[in-house]
C-alpha cells in the first residue's frame, strides 16, 4: 500500500501549480487608481450643483465673492409672481407629459411585446426615432405641426400655450418609457399568465394582478425620467410657447440675459430639491415589494 501510494504522491508533488485567474471587473474596482478615477468624475459632476446651491446663500450679488449668509434671495424667489408661475407651468405640464407618457409608453411596450404584425420593425423604428432625434429638430417640427398642419377650424394656427407644450412634451417622453418598459417585459415569464388563465382569472385580471406588478418598477423608472425631461426642456419648450405662456427653464434663460444673481442661484435650488425629493420618493416606492393580493 506504501509502495502504490508513493507514486500518486510524487504525481502531486510535481503536479503544475494552477493558474490564478484573471481578476474580474470587481477586482478592479477596489484597486485605488479606479477608485481615484471614480471619485474625481463624481466631483466633477456635482461641484456644479454644489457651487451653485452655496451661492444661492451669498449675501453679494456678484457669485465670484463671498460676502456672507443670507436667505433673502431665497424671499426675493419666493415672491417673485412671474418665477412662480413659470414653475407652476412648468409642475402642471410635467405631470400630465409623466401620466399621459406612461399610460401610452406602457400600451406600446405591451403591444410591441406581445403580438407579431406587419410592420413591426418600423413601428418599433418610428417609436424610438424622437430619442435619436437632436431636440432643435423635434422643436422646428412642432412648431411647423402646430402652425401649419393643425390649425384650428377657423384657419388660424393653433395656439401656443400649455397644452402645445404639454403635446410636445408627451411626444418625445413616451418613448423613453416604452423602451424602459419594454426591457422590463423581456424578462417576464409567460407561463405565468398561462396559469392564471387555467386558474379561472380573466383577461383584464390577468393583466392587473399578473403582468402590471411585474412592470411596476419600470413604470415608476419611466415615469420619473418623463418628469424629469418634461421639467427640464427647455429646446422644444422655446419653440411650442407663446408670449403669454413660459415656463421655469426659459424663465430662467430670460433672467440670464442680464445677469447670474443669486435670485436665479436660489430658484434653481428650489427646482432641484424638489426633483431630488421626488425621485427619492419614486426610488422608495420601486423598491418597495408589491403586496399580495387577497385570496
Amino acid at each position: 500500500m506504501a509502495k502504490e501510494a508513493l507514486p500518486v504522491a510524487a504525481a502531486a508533488v510535481s503536479a503544475p501549480p494552477l493558474k490564478r485567474e484573471k481578476p474580474g471587473p470587481l477586482e478592479y474596482m477596489r484597486r485605488w487608481p479606479l477608485q481615484l478615477m471614480v471619485g474625481l468624475t463624481l466631483f466633477f459632476l456635482y461641484l456644479p450643483l454644489i457651487t451653485l446651491m452655496a451661492f444661492s446663500f451669498n449675501d453679494s450679488r456678484r457669485n465670484i465673492v463671498w460676502q456672507g449668509f443670507t436667505f433673502k434671495y431665497y424671499e426675493k424667489a419666493l415672491n417673485n409672481d412671474s418665477l412662480i408661475e413659470a414653475f407652476v407651468n412648468s409642475l402642471t405640464i410635467a405631470f400630465f407629459c409623466t401620466v399621459i407618457s406612461v399610460i401610452l409608453g406602457a400600451l406600446a411596450a405591451v403591444m410591441l411585446w406581445r403580438f407579431r404584425f406587419p410592420g413591426k420593425t418600423a413601428v418599433e423604428g418610428t417609436i424610438a426615432l424622437p430619442i435619436v432625434v437632436p431636440e432643435i429638430c423635434l422643436g422646428v417640427a412642432m412648431l411647423v405641426f402646430f402652425a401649419r398642419v393643425m390649425p384650428w377650424p377657423q384657419g388660424l394656427p393653433w395656439p401656443l400655450n400649455l397644452g402645445a407644450i404639454t403635446i410636445a412634451h408627451i411626444s418625445f417622453a413616451f418613448p423613453f418609457v416604452a423602451t424602459v418598459v419594454r426591457a422590463r417585459l423581456s424578462s417576464f415569464n409567460r407561463e405565468l399568465e398561462e396559469a392564471a388563465k387555467d386558474l379561472g382569472a380573466s383577461e383584464w385580471r390577468t393583466f392587473w394582478d399578473v403582468l402590471v406588478p411585474h412592470m411596476q418598477p419600470a413604470l415608476i423608472a419611466g415615469a420619473l425620467l418623463a418628469f424629469t425631461l418634461s421639467l427640464d426642456d427647455f429646446v422644444i419648450t422655446f419653440f411650442t410657447s407663446g408670449p403669454d405662456t413660459i415656463t421655469f427653464p426659459v424663465k430662467v434663460y430670460s433672467m440670464l440675459r442680464f445677469s447670474v444673481t443669486p435670485e436665479v442661484n436660489a430658484a434653481s435650488t428650489i427646482l432641484i430639491v424638489v426633483t431630488v425629493v421626488l425621485t427619492a420618493v419614486g426610488l422608495h416606492m420601486q423598491n418597495q415589494k408589491p403586496k399580495e393580493s387577497k385570496a
